[in-house]
C-alpha cells in the first residue's frame, strides 16, 4: 500500500538521517531545490517545502557564496535552545519584506515562502498574513520596495535619448543587485504597485513633445523595459547555476575548451573561431549595445515621422 505521508515529509526524514548520521556533514553543501525536485522525481515546490523544513528544524542554513549547507550544530537540542532563547524582532511589514526580499537575493524567488520567512524571522507563519495575504501579494510588495530604491530625477537630464538611457541603466543596476526581480515582471499582467508604476509613468514622461500618441509611447516603455530585463535573466540563469552546481563561469569554460577546439579547428566556423570568449559573456556589454542599438532604431523612427 502506498504510505499516506506526504512526499515532503518523507524526503525531508531522508535527509534528517543523513544528517545526523553524519553522511552529510557540518558546513557540506545540500543538494538544491532543484537537485532534490530531480532526484525524488518531486515538484520544485514539494522540493522548497523539503529546504524550509531542515531550516525549520535547525539542520541546514544558507551561507553566501556557498548556497545552503548543514549547519555547525546539526540541529542538535542546544542549537535549537539558544534560538529558542534569542528574543524575537518586532514584526512589521518593513521587516517582513526586508526579510523577504534577503532571502530572494542569496537563493533566488522560488526559496520565499510565507513558512520561510516567519522561520527567518522566529514568528509563526499565520502572523504574517496580517501584513500580506499571500505569495502573489508578497511578490508584488517586494518589487515596490526595491523599485523605491532608485531614484529618478525630475525633470531629469535633457533629451528623450539621455532620460531613456538614465532609466533603462537604472533598472539594469537595479536587476543586478536583485536577481529575482525579472522573474516578479509580467508585461501581460503588470504590477499594480506605485513605485513601479512610476517609472512606466517618468518614461512616458520623458517622451512629452516628440508628437507621439499614447499607443507608441507605451510600447516604447514596455519594450526598454523588456530589453533590461531580457539582459538581467541571463545574469540570474547563470548565478543560479554557479549556486546549484559550484562550477563558476569561467571554470566552465575550461572544462569546454577541448569541445570548443575541436569544434571550431574544423573550419566549419571561422567567424565563430574568430570572437574572443569573453566577448560573449560580457552581458554588461551585450545590454550596452543593445540599449544604444535600440535607441539607434528609435531615433531613425522618429525621423520618418
Amino acid at each position: 500500500m502506498p504510505s499516506s505521508t506526504p512526499p515532503y515529509q518523507q524526503i525531508t526524514a531522508e535527509i534528517r538521517a543523513r544528517i545526523l548520521t553524519g553522511e552529510l556533514r557540518p558546513g557540506e553543501r545540500m543538494p538544491s531545490i532543484r537537485q532534490i525536485a530531480q532526484r525524488w522525481g518531486v515538484a520544485v515546490a514539494t522540493a522548497t517545502k523539503v529546504m524550509a523544513a531542515l531550516r525549520d528544524e535547525g539542520l541546514v542554513e544558507t551561507k553566501v557564496g556557498a548556497g545552503a549547507v548543514v549547519t555547525a550544530g546539526r540541529g542538535q537540542p542546544a542549537a535549537r535552545q539558544r534560538q529558542a532563547d534569542t528574543p524575537k524582532p518586532a514584526l512589521n511589514r518593513g521587516k517582513t519584506l526586508r526579510t523577504a526580499i534577503a532571502i530572494a537575493d542569496r537563493e533566488g524567488l522560488d526559496a520565499v515562502s510565507m513558512r520561510r520567512i516567519a522561520a527567518e524571522m522566529g514568528v509563526g507563519p499565520m502572523s504574517l498574513y496580517r501584513h500580506v495575504a499571500g505569495k502573489d501579494e508578497l511578490v508584488m510588495q517586494m518589487a515596490d520596495e526595491v523599485f523605491g530604491e532608485v531614484e529618478l530625477p525630475e525633470p531629469g537630464p535633457d533629451g528623450w535619448r539621455a532620460k531613456l538611457e538614465l532609466i533603462a541603466r537604472r533598472q539594469w543596476e537595479l536587476c543586478r543587485r536583485h536577481l529575482w526581480l525579472p522573474r516578479a515582471v509580467s508585461f501581460t499582467r503588470p504590477l499594480l504597485a506605485p513605485r513601479v508604476m512610476e517609472h512606466t509613468e517618468w518614461t512616458l514622461r520623458a517622451l512629452d513633445g516628440l508628437g507621439l500618441d499614447m499607443a507608441i509611447r507605451i510600447r516604447e516603455a514596455l519594450t526598454l523595459h523588456a530589453l533590461v530585463v531580457s539582459a538581467s535573466l541571463s545574469m540570474a540563469q547563470e548565478a543560479e547555476t554557479e549556486q546549484e552546481t559550484g562550477v563558476t563561469l569561467d571554470r566552465w569554460w575550461r572544462t569546454q575548451q577541448e569541445r570548443t577546439g575541436a569544434l571550431l579547428g574544423t573550419g566549419r566556423f571561422p567567424l565563430l573561431a574568430a570572437i574572443a570568449t569573453e566577448t560573449v559573456s560580457d552581458v554588461d556589454a551585450l545590454f550596452e549595445y543593445g540599449l544604444a542599438r535600440h535607441l539607434d532604431g528609435f531615433a531613425a523612427m522618429l525621423k520618418k515621422m
